[in-house]
C-alpha cells in the first residue's frame, strides 16, 4: 500500500456519496472521484474541496482519466490560504504538466498578494513585489519605476494621491514596461491597470467592522492582472505590455481626503467627493489615463470594484463592462475557453452621467446605499471618461469572483484567481 494519499478519477458511479454534492469514494490507497456528466470540473473542485477539509496535507492524483483541466479543477478546490501546495499532478497523454506549472506559478503569487495582511502587502510593497514577480520571469525584458507620495502630482495622478495621503503608507502607482521585442521604441500592443488598494476602511464613509474584515483582498485586481500578465509571459507573449498598478491604503486622517472635496484630474475632469468608499474608481481613473497615454490600442482593468457587482452576478461570476460590445462579447468567450466565468453587465455612454454634481463634472457616486440603483454600471461609466477612443478597444472586470469571504463547497475562504486567465487569453489573442 503507498504511503501517499492517491486520488484517482472514475466513470462509475459511486456505492455511497460523502459531503456535499461531492461524490467520493475511499479505499486502503486514498479516494476515488465518481465523474457526472453534469458539472463535471466543478464537481472534481468540490472533491478537491472536501478531501482538504478533513486536514489531507498532500496528495498524489494517479490514473488516465485526468486532464489538464481537471487536474487544475481539482487543485483550485484544494488548497487553501494555509496551504498553497500539496498536490502533485499526473503526467498522462491528456495532461499539460508545462501548462498546469505555469497556472500554478501565477495562482499562487496572486492568492499570496491578495491573503495577505495589509501590515505586509502595503502599496509600496505591493508594487516592489509585482515588479519582481514579472522581472524575474523575464528579466532582460522587465523596466519599471514606481511614483511614490507627493511625487504623484507631479505627474498630476490626483486620485491615487487623494485616497492614499491619509496613511502614513505612502500611495505609489507602479508603471511597469514588458519589453520583449528589443526596440526601445516599439509599440505598446496592450495596457493593463489593477486597483491596488491594500486596505480599504472607507475612510470617512467608514465601512462596519464587518465589511471592513475582508478588505486586504481590495488590491485584488492588481493581483489579477499581474498574474494574468505573468502566466501570458510563460505562455509565450511577444507583445509590449504596459502594466498600472495603482496602490493606497484608504484611512482616516487628519490628511485623509473628505466628503466634498473636488478633485481636478489631469484630463480636466473635476470630480466631486460625496462617498470616500468609492475610492476604486478614482485612483484607477489616473491608470486608465496612464494607460491611454501608451497608445495602446487593448486596455484592460479589473478591480474589486462594487458590491453592486456582487449583488448582480454573485460569487461565482466576474462581470464585464464595456463601451466597445464586440471586444466585451470576445472577452466573455475567452473566459469560457480559460473555463471562467463572466457575464456582460449594461454601460452605455449615458452612464457617465449617472452621478451628476451642482459642483463639478461629476461626483465619484451618488449619496445612496451602495451608490444607488445600477451601482456597478454607474462607476463603469465614470471610469469610461478616463479612457481613449471613446472606450473602443477598453474593457473594465469587476472582480465579483476574485475572493471569498467564507470556505463553501467548491473555495476555500480567501482568493480564488478568477480573472487571471481571462487577462492572460486576451492577452494572447487580442494584444
Amino acid at each position: 500500500m503507498s504511503n501517499q494519499f492517491i486520488v484517482r478519477l472514475s466513470e462509475d458511479a459511486a456505492q455511497s456519496h460523502w459531503g456535499q454534492g461531492a461524490p467520493l469514494s475511499f479505499d486502503q490507497q486514498g479516494a476515488i472521484i465518481h465523474l457526472s456528466q453534469e458539472e463535471t470540473l466543478k464537481n472534481i473542485q468540490k472533491a478537491g474541496r472536501a478531501i482538504s477539509a478533513q486536514g489531507i496535507k498532500a496528495v498524489q492524483l494517479a490514473g488516465d482519466t485526468w486532464c489538464t483541466e481537471s487536474q487544475w479543477a481539482f487543485y483550485q478546490g484544494y488548497v487553501n490560504p494555509k496551504q498553497l501546495d500539496g498536490v502533485t499532478f499526473v503526467e498522462n497523454a491528456q495532461s499539460d504538466l508545462s501548462e498546469l506549472a505555469r497556472l500554478q506559478q501565477a495562482a499562487t503569487w496572486a492568492r499570496s498578494m491578495i491573503n495577505g495582511t495589509a501590515d505586509d502587502i502595503y502599496p509600496e510593497s505591493l508594487a516592489e513585489k509585482a515588479a519582481e514577480f514579472i522581472q524575474s520571469l523575464a528579466p532582460e525584458h522587465v523596466s519599471y519605476q514606481i511614483i511614490k507620495g507627493d511625487a504623484l502630482l507631479e505627474h498630476q495622478w490626483v486620485g491615487i494621491h487623494a485616497v492614499g495621503r491619509g496613511s502614513d503608507r505612502k500611495p505609489v502607482l507602479l508603471e511597469l514596461d514588458y519589453n520583449p521585442t528589443g526596440d526601445a521604441n516599439a509599440p505598446v500592443s496592450a495596457a493593463l491597470v489593477g486597483k491596488g488598494i491594500t486596505f480599504d476602511s472607507g475612510g470617512y464613509s467608514i465601512k462596519p467592522s464587518e465589511g471592513m474584515l475582508g478588505m486586504k483582498c481590495d488590491m485584488g485586481g492588481a493581483a489579477t492582472v499581474t498574474a494574468g500578465l505573468a502566466l501570458a509571459i510563460s505562455r509565450g507573449i511577444e507583445k509590449r505590455i504596459k502594466l498600472f498598478l495603482c496602490c493606497a491604503e484608504n484611512l482616516i486622517s487628519g490628511g485623509a481626503y473628505k466628503l466634498g472635496d473636488i478633485l481636478t484630474y489631469k484630463n480636466g475632469t473635476t470630480v466631486e467627493i460625496v462617498n470616500t468608499d468609492a475610492e476604486g474608481r478614482l485612483v484607477l481613473a489616473d491608470g486608465l489615463m496612464a494607460a491611454g497615454e501608451t497608445g495602446a490600442p487593448l486596455i484592460i482593468d479589473a478591480a474589486t470594484l462594487t458590491g453592486a457587482a456582487l449583488m448582480a452576478v454573485g460569487t461565482q461570476y466576474n462581470a464585464l463592462f464595456a463601451l466597445d460590445k464586440d471586444l466585451s462579447q470576445e472577452v466573455e468567450g475567452f473566459a469560457a475557453d480559460e473555463f471562467e466565468a463572466a457575464w456582460p453587465l449594461p454601460l452605455e455612454k449615458w452612464h457617465q452621467q449617472q452621478c451628476p454634481s451642482p459642483y463639478a463634472d461629476t461626483a465619484n457616486s451618488r449619496a445612496q446605499k451602495g451608490g444607488g440603483f445600477g451601482g456597478a454600471s454607474n462607476a463603469a461609466g465614470f471610469l469610461s471618461r478616463f479612457v481613449p477612443n471613446d472606450g473602443q478597444g477598453w474593457v473594465h472586470i469587476d472582480l465579483a469572483a476574485c475572493f471569498q469571504n467564507n470556505a463553501g463547497s467548491q473555495w476555500a475562504a480567501g482568493a480564488t484567481t478568477m480573472g487571471m486567465r481571462t487577462v492572460a487569453r486576451t492577452l494572447l489573442e487580442k494584444a
